[in-house]
């Protein structure tokens, strides 16, 4: 089982003037809602995390689920024996988490781990299904923290694109 978690970071906060139902894409994928990330795997108690407290939270989300999709691009699905990759920049480090589909199973392993830390293995139909959740979710923490957040049409079109599964 994958669960996928967050922390809001109260070292930077939000600034107290942003209008959160104007607010564009740029602005609500980096410089908004800073914190750290996790995944975790709960049957082997192994995760990946961060702890600098920079990670735009929104914007790892919203990748995390592109990644899905991304893997997802080859005509076989799960079938497909040869690699996919896609990779996670963390915009605000050098950091990168590095995804490798092959079958139905994606490898994620991070920059800041030693080089002999296995990566964590999940089923890619979890991870698409986690990913989802856990945007909608933060979505809903992100909007009943911050007023006008719910009428930005940004927000509207980013559930459209990526519905619960």
């Amino acid at each position: 089982m994958l669960d996928i978690g967050y922390a809001l970071s109260s070292r930077f906060p939000d600034p107290p003037q942003t209008d959160y139902r104007t607010a564009d894409v740029r602005t609500l994928r980096h410089d908004l809602f800073c914190g750290d990330v996790y995944l975790a795997d709960t049957e082997t108690d192994r995760e990946l995390s961060t702890a600098r407290g920079t990670v735009p939270v929104l914007d790892f989300a919203w990748a995390l689920c592109d990644i899905a999709e991304q893997l997802d691009r080859d005509p076989l699905g799960s079938r497909a024996s040869r690699p996919r990759y896609a990779e996670l920049d963390f915009v605000e480090s050098a950091d990168n988490l590095r995804f490798t589909r092959r079958f139905g199973w994606v490898d994620i392993t991070a920059d800041w781990l030693p080089a002999d830390e296995p990566p964590l293995t999940v089923d890619h139909g979890m991870l698409r299904r986690e990913a989802r959740d856990f945007l909608h979710d933060l979505i809903a923490d992100l909007v009943d923290m911050h007023e006008g957040l719910g009428d930005n049409p940004v927000i509207w079109d980013l559930q459209a694109r990526f519905p619960r599964v």
